[in-house]
């Protein structure tokens, strides 16, 4: 009896008709083949089921799965969103452009805004990109104020100017190199002084003793220098032309070496006599 306990046991599944009781259909089976036949009939319901869902249209029927007309509104946000952006940069460009407008400041070119032309990200970056360039280029163009002339120009000899006298008056005392090297120049008190060639202011200053000191810069490395004056009429930046007043002569008796412009001309770095080159 234990022996037959352990041989494997066999069912049996038929079909049989229910009058006659004819067998027409019969399956033998053990448990373990049971078992295989149920996750083997398993595996290949799941892999249908999964076919169907992949590779047919029924899975546009499944809750949430996009379908074509989905994937489309997709595209077209995504192309609104960089649309958008794009707007917004040129909007930033706009105020930027209308802020230097009110500021005096020379405005940006606004052609591809004016067309509203649909640019690439890339160049609206690069638009963009100019902006702060140019902000960039302002700072810097601020510094160099004392830049003289904004557009190139041809750099004549000194000897081919042609200088303005700087005040109306008389020598009390000559250019001597080495132990005067600039000129004094008697005037009344309150006489204009006048600038010697175009230039730009490029310092001031003051002191009890000589009073007021204007240095111009002039193209062709050029240096003239004004001192003992009583008001300055000009400001460290501003661009001046020749016979243009700068300030005004000052009185012997609101300084120690007044009734007399003191005057220096330097060319290159090396003090020079303004008597060969202008007429007093």
């Amino acid at each position: 009896m234990d022996k037959q306990d352990k041989k494997p046991r066999i069912f049996r599944l038929s079909l049989v008709e229910a009058v006659t009781h004819e067998r027409l259909w019969s399956l033998r089976f053990s448990k373990t083949a049971f078992i295989v036949a149920a996750v083997s009939a398993a595996v290949v319901v799941v892999l249908g089921i999964y076919s169907l869902i992949a590779f047919t249209p029924i899975r546009t029927f499944i809750p949430g799965y996009p379908d074509a007309k989905t994937r489309r509104q997709a595209v077209q946000n995504a192309l609104r969103i960089d649309s958008l952006e794009t707007r917004i940069l040129q909007w930033e460009l706009y105020t930027e452009n209308l802020r230097r407008v009110v500021a005096g400041e020379e405005p940006l070119r606004m052609d591809s805004l004016i067309l509203g032309s649909r640019t690439s990200r890339e160049r609206a970056d690069a638009a963009f990109l100019a902006v702060r360039d140019s902000l960039l280029r302002a700072d810097v163009l601020a510094e160099e104020q004392f830049e003289v002339g904004s557009t190139p120009r041809r750099n004549l000899p000194i000897e081919a100017l042609s200088f303005f006298t700087p005040v109306s008056g008389v020598v009390s005392r000559g250019y001597d190199e080495a132990l005067h090297p600039w000129m004094d120049i008697s005037a009344p008190a309150g006489t204009p002084v006048m600038s010697v060639l175009d230039g730009t202011v490029v310092s001031t200053g003051w002191d009890q003793e000589s009073g007021y000191t204007m240095v111009l810069q002039h193209s062709g490395d050029l240096l003239s220098i004004y001192q003992n004056l009583e008001k300055l009429l000009r400001k460290t930046g501003d661009s001046v032309k020749s016979g243009a007043p700068v300030g005004v002569l000052a009185t012997s008796s609101s300084l120690t070496k007044g009734d007399h412009l003191h005057f220096e001309l330097w060319y290159e770095g090396k003090s020079v006599n303004p008597s060969l080159y202008i007429k007093f």
